[in-house]
């Protein structure tokens, strides 16, 4: 798949940003990602409110190999090939992939925060104050 064919399948959907990533293209949205195109196809972002949907098309989850196994991830499903040609329902699919991106990235987010709020404090308390120095200091002399 190439940029100008990726451009032209979304466009019902509406704009979309196009990133060369890995073996082909990261599709995003408003600043989201929620679509690979590769050399094995088109996979949108899905969770558990969408993997269904796909089941029922008989999609599968997108894979890749590595020299020992293969690697299943579950967060990407390829899109079924009978959307190619129905670009209204393929802009509804775009939009639930768009919406379970935006669902992942809710979640990630607290815990980012709480580890950032985490590594600050337990530096604060390796870290001694200056006026606590000083003061150690002033009673040695005395």
């Amino acid at each position: 798949m190439d940029r100008e064919f990726l451009i032209d399948l979304f466009a019902d959907f509406g704009p979309v940003t196009i990133r060369r990533m890995f073996s082909g293209y990261g599709i995003s949205a408003d600043g989201t990602n929620f679509a690979l195109a590769l050399r094995a196809g088109l996979y949108f972002r899905a969770d558990e409110e969408t993997i269904p949907r796909f089941e029922a098309e008989g999609s599968k989850p997108f894979q890749y190999q590595t020299s020992t196994r293969t690697v299943t991830v579950n967060s990407y499903w390829q899109l079924p090939a009978r959307l190619f040609d129905d670009s209204e329902e393929l802009a509804q699919w775009a939009r639930a992939a768009l919406a379970a991106a935006q669902r992942a990235a809710l979640r990630k987010r607290p815990k980012a925060r709480k580890a950032a709020k985490k590594a600050s404090a337990t530096k604060a308390k390796k870290t001694p104050s200056r006026g606590g120095k000083a003061k150690r200091a002033h009673h040695s002399r005395s």
